[in-house]
């Protein structure tokens, strides 16, 4: 192991686990707080136990890129990727992303991520692996946010480019950073 590169990354760890946990707790507070105050919040339990799911999947995937990072760019990315796949699980799930959750054309954005789990099982979360892995992500992204808009919905397109944009664009910055962080270092740590 290589203990000039280990540090920092450790260091990161150190910082972001408690961080993810914390967070994913906060956030499953959020709502609960939120209706003690309102009545625009109105979460059953099955609602709680649907998040706190995706949560926890959110911080298992966390602790499995852990055992991987060898250095920074390789945690950037993986938390990149999780926190926008995070977010494309959520707005479909909360409001769909076209018309009502239960839409067909939402299933296009799940293939999506479904395609980034089975790639990251078989890239065994390795970098230069994963770069490939989002890669197609982006790709399969701008392929569902086209076909969306091209269906005939209630959905205003504008809202669908958005969020198939900044999901594409935040895929291939995570892609770009796992190929960073497989590339050998050049005089440096990355």
């Amino acid at each position: 192991m290589n203990h000039a590169v280990l540090p920092p990354v450790a260091s990161w760890l150190r910082i972001l686990r408690p961080l993810a946990w914390g967070g994913a707790l906060v956030l499953l507070a959020v709502p609960w707080v939120a209706m003690r105050f309102t009545d625009q919040v109105a979460w059953s339990v099955g609602d709680f136990a649907v998040f706190g799911a995706l949560l926890l999947f959110a911080c298992l995937a966390f602790e499995a890129m852990v055992r991987t990072a060898r250095v920074p760019r390789h945690v950037a990315a993986s938390v990149l990727a999780i926190g926008t796949a995070f977010l494309l699980v959520w707005a479909n799930l909360a409001v769909g992303i076209v018309e009502e959750p239960d839409h067909p054309a939402n299933l296009m954005f799940a293939a999506v991520l479904l395609a980034g789990v089975v790639g990251a099982a078989l890239a065994r979360l390795h970098a230069r692996g994963m770069a490939h892995v989002l890669l197609l992500m982006a790709c399969l992204q701008v392929a569902a946010g086209a076909i969306a808009v091209s269906m005939d919905t209630q959905t205003p397109p504008l809202f669908v480019l958005a969020l198939t944009a900044v999901c594409t664009a935040a895929w291939l910055v995570s892609a770009w950073l796992y190929h960073t962080a497989a590339s050998p270092p050049a005089g440096g740590q990355r």
